[in-house]
């Protein structure tokens, strides 16, 4: 929406499209969201004197926890380097910020398509990228054209950004097909599992900002908590694992489950009411990982080429500031003539402007953590911050991520099952009541969009090497292994993806392929 935006302002005569694949512009985005507003603060100059807008709560209180099991240390904000600072930043639905995004974008004229997913990067005879196209729609299980078939279509340009958010399914072709993390660290994920609660009065504390780390995973995986109190009653909590755990037994769903159980967090909840539930896979390796942003015919910006700043637990700002600099560098070219090509100013710049600066200072908070656990990682991180933010460099220089996070998980013999407790219905839920609440729908009678490339390869290592990871990294119960005739049989319930894309990011085959539904079909965040 921001590139949008912004190419009409720099151009009105240039016609741009977007495509969504939700029903509704925003249906699928999920973030926390604690919203830094340097980016629209460039993008829609005096927007705050404007009604309308959905940014109504700001920081006031700002809180760093770390958690034991029974008990909680709120680290002294003094301690925080100033770029972890919360206050002048915003809790807000994304949701409804890229609603209104919409909406501003709508009067510049710009035209936008909601429900048509872009499924196929088309290319000119010299390799270049020339359009893309949308999904056949009423194609059935047997993969032959229904009643209801509709044929996709055809989009043309001059150039197409590609801004499909994390683990995007053409990002990933093009990224491959150019050869785009050449000489990159390979991205590093996370798997963010999120509710919004309505909440006593005497509970809610309009402006809060909390975060921790600790408790309940084990001082080797990473990972971490929110809970931001907006208007109205209602709070956002959410918990973070990240992708490179090694435990095949881990389950995230139930540590975010019973994350909720600590007495310094489940105090917020009693008598409150779960209003809403998600999840989606973020991006986490920062500065080194991003991969080239730019190919012949187009270039990635926002999260598809992994602009999230991990310890900040914030990317938006970068989506919109990416969003602007590929429009401007855009439209700067069409003005010339060119089409087509590899406008390579995007990527030449972006690591100097306030994006790179934002990522360079943070490079090295994951691969501290990664590789020297919670207690002893994070605390050279926060060191590392601090060198960064006061001398401009870092003693470790820039620290490589090593392995994917499909590569980090180990063998089942090498652990131990967990054992989670049962959820309570009160606080605690389990996870096909939580994906109702998502409104998650999808057509049955449509071909599986979770492709399994080799299904006996499925069985002789997911299932016999790694216990089934994907029964439970998947947190909406998309996968299962049943007991069908003797033989253990892989079940793909493909109507409960929440497109969070954690599959598609943790088999440690890489043997699943995420790709888009038919029509605007997935789930229906609201406000989240």
């Amino acid at each position: 929406m921001a590139a949008a935006i912004r190419l009409k302002q720099v151009n009105p005569e240039l016609s741009v499209v977007v495509l969504e694949k939700g029903a509704e512009v925003g249906e699928h985005i999920l973030s926390g969201a604690v919203v830094d507003p340097i980016g629209v603060d460039r993008l829609l100059p005096g927007w705050r004197e404007q009604e309308g807008h959905p940014f109504k709560t700001k920081v006031k209180d700002d809180q760093f926890l770390f958690l034991g099991s029974s008990a909680s240390l709120r680290l002294p904000n003094f301690m925080m380097p100033p770029l972890m600072n919360n206050h002048g930043n915003y809790i807000v639905s994304l949701g409804l910020v890229c609603r209104w995004l919409a909406e501003k974008a709508e009067a510049l004229d710009v035209e936008i398509y909601p429900g048509f997913a872009a499924t196929e990067v088309l290319y000119n005879n010299e390799g270049a990228v020339i359009g893309i196209a949308t999904g056949d729609m009423g194609i059935e299980k047997d993969d032959e054209p229904g009643p209801n078939f509709t044929r996709g279509m055809e989009l043309h340009g001059k150039y197409v950004l590609i801004c499909e958010g994390v683990r995007g399914s053409l990002a990933k072709q093009l990224i491959a097909k150019f050869d785009l993390s050449k000489d990159r660290e390979p991205q590093k994920f996370g798997i963010g599992i999120k509710e919004l609660w309505q909440v006593k009065p005497e509970n809610h504390k309009p402006g809060l900002v909390q975060h921790s780390f600790g408790w309940p995973l084990d001082m080797k995986t990473g990972g971490g908590s929110f809970l931001y109190h907006l208007e109205d009653n209602t709070v956002a909590v959410g918990f973070v694992v990240h992708l490179n755990y090694k435990n095949p037994y881990l389950y995230p769903f139930e540590e975010f489950q019973r994350f909720k159980t600590h007495p310094a967090i489940g105090g917020t909840f009693e008598g409150g009411k779960r209003l809403s539930y998600g999840a989606r896979a973020i991006t986490e390796g920062g500065y080194q990982s991003v991969p080239k942003l730019t190919f012949p015919g187009g270039a990635l910006i926002g999260c598809s080429a992994g602009f999230v700043n991990m310890p900040r637990i914030k990317g938006s700002h970068n989506a919109v500031l990416s969003g602007m600099l590929a429009a401007e560098k855009i439209a700067a070219a069409i003005s010339v003539g060119r089409a087509h090509d590899e406008v390579a100013e995007i990527e030449a710049e972006w690591r100097e402007g306030d994006i790179g600066k934002d990522l360079k200072r943070v490079r090295n908070v994951k691969p501290l953590w990664s590789k020297f656990g919670t207690l002893v990682g994070v605390g050279l991180g926060g060191l590392d911050m601090w060198t960064n933010q006061l001398f401009g460099f870092s003693f470790f220089g820039t620290l490589k991520h090593g392995k994917t996070d499909a590569q980090s998980l180990e063998a089942a013999s090498k652990h131990k099952p967990i054992a989670y407790p049962r959820p309570d219905g009160a606080l605690t839920f389990d996870r096909l009541s939580s994906v109702f609440l998502s409104s998650t729908n999808h057509e049955e009678n449509q071909p599986v969009h979770l492709q399994v490339k080799d299904m006996e390869l499925q069985k002789r290592s997911e299932h016999d090497v790694y216990a089934g990871p994907s029964t439970r990294y998947c947190p909406a119960g998309v996968y299962e292994w049943v007991e069908k005739d003797g033989e253990e049989t892989y079940v793909i319930n493909a109507q409960n993806c929440v497109h969070c894309k954690t599959c598609d990011i943790k088999d440690p085959n890489q043997n699943i392929n995420w790709v888009p539904p038919q029509g605007g079909e997935g789930p229906f965040y609201a406000n989240m």
